[in-house]
């Protein structure tokens, strides 16, 4: 004897033809126990099994089972709902951490304009290629300008004298340097200066 059991897989919903049709093989005394009762099951299910219910459609007598087709006529297919992908305990920490990196930039944004810049934040000098090729090209024209002066002077001083002008454009080159030696330590000192004091204000 066969036994026969609700499967997964393909499911009807349960139609008045259907549901009939199931309740009279439960009620039949032809069928297997296990079939009565698997038709006794279905009966009040809103889908069944479109397996089970062929199982017990071909176990019925031929005489009284109605067509297969008239059977499922207006009966809709019943798909099964996907169950829920459950996250990883990774895929939770590294969506935590997006989450607080996301809410600290928030929270840096709401208070720019109100908190002072730390001194992590200020700007260093040369902190860009930009600021570096910009003050490389500042010096070479200070000393070029340093060297022409120096060498037109004493080339005027010294009646011509290519050695003495030469010298004297060398000076002016080194005299260039200095300057701008000096000038980029000045400035370096009062941004330095000026950083340092809201920050003695704040502490006191």
């Amino acid at each position: 004897m066969a036994t026969t059991t609700a499967a997964p897989g393909l499911a009807v919903a349960a139609t008045d033809p259907i549901s009939s049709f199931l309740s009279s093989a439960a009620a039949s005394v032809d069928l297997d126990t296990d079939l009565r009762d698997l038709a006794a099951d279905l009966t009040s299910d809103l889908a069944v099994s479109y397996r089970s219910l062929r199982a017990i459609w071909c176990a019925t007598s031929s005489d009284t089972r109605p067509p297969l087709r008239d059977l499922l006529q207006g009966a809709d297919f019943v798909l099964p709902s996907p169950k829920p992908r459950e996250k990883s305990d990774e895929l939770k920490a590294r969506l935590e951490k997006l989450r607080e990196i996301q809410e600290r930039k928030e929270y840096a944004e709401l208070v720019r304009d109100v908190a002072p810049p730390s001194k992590d934040e200020a700007p260093e000098p040369f902190s860009s290629y930009k600021d570096q090729i910009g003050f490389g090209l500042h010096v070479v024209v200070i000393m070029f300008t340093g060297y022409l002066v120096g060498f037109s002077m004493f080339k005027a001083l010294f009646n011509n004298s290519a050695v003495l002008s030469a010298a004297g454009g060398i000076l002016g080159l080194v005299g260039g340097m200095l300057v701008e030696t000096v000038l980029f330590i000045i400035r370096s000192s009062s941004k330095e200066l000026a950083s340092s004091v809201p920050r003695s204000k704040k502490d006191q």
